[in-house]
């Protein structure tokens, strides 16, 4: 890790060069493709070297720091040549960007940089400058509007009361001081709680010689310092010598030379950061040799039980869920220590972290495991609390609030298993911050958390996979009018959405193959549960599974209607192209299987139509496993499978692994829809899952009661269809298969979030938001 300075802020970020915006209309494609790859190789190298901000605050701290063998002697005097080196031309020090709310930093670092100089007596020009800067910006001090530091109202009043002891007269009205202290009691007076002690542990630095130096000790970590701050591990030592608090600032300067961050260490969090990144803005597939590495990295860590990971909820909590998600042994016990009572009696809890409760929730949804009620109590929890929040702050009219309640409200409103790859990247790509400022006792900023050439290479990377999809969009409606399935009076014209539904989930460009092939028989399963539904009579009915059957058959002779030869003949050209397109991919023709699959289908669609035709009421488990199939599944996902990229030989095909991934995302969409469609399908006199639950069940079984049955097996199925996708031993269906059975399941629980299926108009502009809309700079 290195850190970028204030007397360079111009060059502390990597520099943009203003002719390779993201604007998906420029002239010149090369230049693009320049820029493209230029972005690429900077986000490469900072996989391998994590920038972040100097702290001029924690730097002051460690510079007051006076020698163990001299207290007329600053420990550490390259801190403090850091400082006469490093003042801002405004007198001030702090971030090196200026920003209209970050004033009550600036204050901060600016006093804590004078009273260090004061200390050793060096400096007095640099003083005077910072002490008028204090009293020109005082003000915003009782700024609510201000970004405020951890502990600022304690710390800053703590730092007016030393510089009284070093006979620093400060420019500052002494009912503004008096306001100060108000405050500042106040915060001290609260009611005391394990999670407020360990927070006057952290801000030490503003208590001074009124804290209880033994308690702060009980903080210590491994590597000798207080909650990984550089100024509270300063403070602690500047009051009681500790080889511990030593040997910490001493490494640090050894690393970093003349001025510290505010926290150290600092580097499972940011590389993690960008892995999520990468993969949240949907680019992730450009950095995979990177991710990889960094993923085996923090495994390593985690397997050692490194304190960076486990004492800190945000770190530990998406190192936990970005692990799980790639396939790694992690156990949830790893989240104990984060319940409720002791996250509340913690530094975070009091503090209320957002962010943390935030990645808590997120890592909780990663449920895999029939036992983990840990993670079930973790979302209870949070969720409420994250609720809450929403609730309290939702009229707040600070843009930096704002920001942080919109990540709640994604959280609440998106879970993971109804998540589209698509959806997610643009959602990610319009809120992304370029510059993520984030605060603790002073503000910091990475290139790892925030930057350009990550929104560059998003924007650039999504607008060019629409291009593709619209150019595919258009290639299906020309098939749909040249197979006449347009002609069909009697059933439903969902292209889009069937597309829609492959777009949002396969996104690669080198995935066409599988999109079309998805979405062509997503339209082709549309047509034919119309045409058994309604549109076909029981003769047409067996006359086109009997032609599927033969399948040499003329077909001018052999249809018994326009209706059946139309869908026939779409049917028949769509699996003989599929079965011919799998030579490239497979090696051999998947025709027979892609047959098979259609007439496990229609076979089962006509036992659905017997049943309703005989007014025959099945039971439970006949209908599910009849239910199951004819929820019609079989010809999106599995032909689909074979133009993902691995070869699946029959043996896998015909495994039970195989058939356990079918069953179980198809069992979740039946029920799914049955429980939507509930109220229109026995009001048509149809049966389902949840009519058939109260037939058979006792008199008091109701519809409410059978939902939340229902809901609760959706779970349970979901849950395992996602530890089966995530399960690397014994699995001998390959990885890149397994997730499309879950990318399918997440497809069908977005679907049925609201409505039954294609009526949402939150559907529809989900379809503009990922076909036709491209994402334009202005919206950034």
């Amino acid at each position: 890790m290195s850190l970028f300075h204030p007397h360079s802020c111009s060059n502390s970020f990597i520099s943009v060069s203003t002719d390779c915006g993201a604007n998906p209309t420029a002239d010149t494609n090369s230049s693009n493709d320049l820029c493209f790859k230029d972005s690429k190789q900077r986000i490469k190298k900072m996989f391998n070297q994590i920038e972040l901000s100097v702290s001029s605050y924690d730097t002051a701290w460690v510079a007051m720091v006076p020698s163990p063998t001299s207290h007329r002697n600053p420990c550490f005097p390259a801190c403090l040549n850091w400082l006469l080196d490093n003042q801002l031309p405004n007198g001030s020090w702090g971030p090196c960007r200026p920003h209209p709310l970050l004033i009550k930093d600036t204050l901060s670092s600016t006093l804590a940089c004078v009273l260090a100089l004061r200390r050793w007596g060096v400096g007095e020009e640099h003083m005077t400058k910072g002490l008028r800067f204090i009293e020109s910006h005082f003000g915003s001090a009782s700024d609510e509007s201000q970004l405020t530091p951890i502990g600022f109202d304690i710390i800053f009043s703590g730092m007016v009361e030393y510089a009284k002891d070093l006979n620093l007269n400060l420019p500052l009205r002494s009912t503004d001081v008096d306001a100060l202290f108000h405050k500042r009691d106040l915060q001290l007076r609260r009611e005391n709680s394990k999670g407020r002690e360990a927070y006057l542990a952290y801000v030490s630095e503003g208590i001074g010689k009124h804290q209880d130096w033994e308690m702060v000790m009980k903080y210590q970590r491994k590597n000798g310092s207080l909650f990984n701050s550089p100024s509270a591990t300063a403070a602690t030592l500047s009051h009681l010598p500790n080889s511990g608090c030593l040997h910490y600032l001493t490494a640090l300067l050894d690393k970093f030379e003349n001025a510290v961050p505010t926290l150290h260490p600092f580097h499972v969090f940011p590389r993690l950061c960008m892995v999520e990144t990468v993969e949240s803005l949907g680019i992730g597939q450009h950095f995979r040799e990177e991710i990889t590495s960094v993923l085996d990295e923090t495994y390593r860590c985690w397997l050692q039980g490194e304190e960076e990971i486990f004492l800190d909820l945000p770190t530990c909590a998406l190192a936990f869920r970005i692990l799980r998600v790639n396939g790694y042994d992690v156990s949830s016990e790893a989240l104990a220590g984060f319940a409720e009572e002791h996250f509340f009696n913690s530094l975070g809890g009091y503090l209320k972290d957002l962010d943390a409760v935030i990645e808590l929730f997120r890592a909780s949804q990663m449920i895999i495991h029939p036992n983990e009620q840990l993670l079930e109590k973790h979302i209870s929890w949070t969720s409420h609390f994250l609720k809450q929040e929403l609730s309290n702050t939702s009229k707040c009219a600070y843009k930096h609030k704002q920001n942080i309640m919109q990540k709640v409200n994604d959280a609440l409103e998106f879970p993971h298993y109804a998540s589209l790859e698509r959806l997610v990247y643009r959602r990610n790509i319009v809120n992304y911050d370029v510059d993520d400022t984030r605060m603790l006792k002073s503000s910091y900023s990475s290139l790892s958390i925030g930057n350009k050439d990550f929104l560059r290479l998003a924007v650039e990377d999504f607008n060019a996979c629409q291009s593709v999809y619209r150019e595919e969009l258009k290639q299906l409606e020309r098939w749909v009018r040249e197979k006449r399935l347009d002609k069909l009076k009697f059933a439903r014209q969902k292209l889009a959405y069937c597309y829609f539904s492959a777009a949002a989930t396969l996104c690669s460009p080198q995935l066409s193959d599988a999109r079309l092939t998805w979405a062509k028989n997503g339209v082709l399963t549309t047509v034919v549960d119309d045409f058994f539904d309604v549109g076909g009579s029981e003769d047409e009915l067996l006359n086109l599974i009997q032609l599927v059957e033969k399948h040499d058959l003329d077909v001018s002779i052999a249809c018994c209607s326009e209706e059946v030869e139309i869908i026939y003949s779409a049917l028949d050209n769509t699996i003989s192209e599929i079965g011919e397109k799998a030579i490239a991919w497979q090696g051999r023709n998947i025709k027979t299987h892609v047959s098979e699959i259609w007439l496990d289908l229609l076979r089962s669609m006509l036992q659905e139509a017997q049943w309703s035709k005989e007014k025959a009421v099945p039971t439970v488990n006949e209908y599910m496993r009849n239910g199951y199939i004819s929820f019609a599944l079989g010809p999106i996902i599995l032909p689909a499978l074979y133009f993902v990229g691995p070869r699946l030989s029959e043996s896998v095909v015909k495994s039970g692994e195989y058939s356990l991934l079918f069953r179980h995302v198809s069992t979740c969409g039946r029920l799914l829809n049955d429980i939507h469609s509930f109220k229109r399908e026995s009001m048509e006199g149809k049966l389902n899952a949840v009519s058939l639950h109260i037939i058979h069940g006792t008199n008091s079984v109701t519809e409410d009661h059978v939902n939340q049955e229902l809901k609760h097996l959706i779970e349970e199925r979901r849950r395992e269809l996602h530890r089966l996708v995530l399960q690397k031993n014994d699995s001998i269906v390959p990885r890149q298969c397994k997730e499309l059975f879950w990318k399918m399941s997440k497809v069908l629980h977005l679907f049925y979030m609201k409505d039954d299926g294609f009526t949402s108009h939150e559907m529809a502009n989900a379809v503009k938001a990922v076909i036709h809309e491209p994402i334009l700079v202005d919206q950034l």
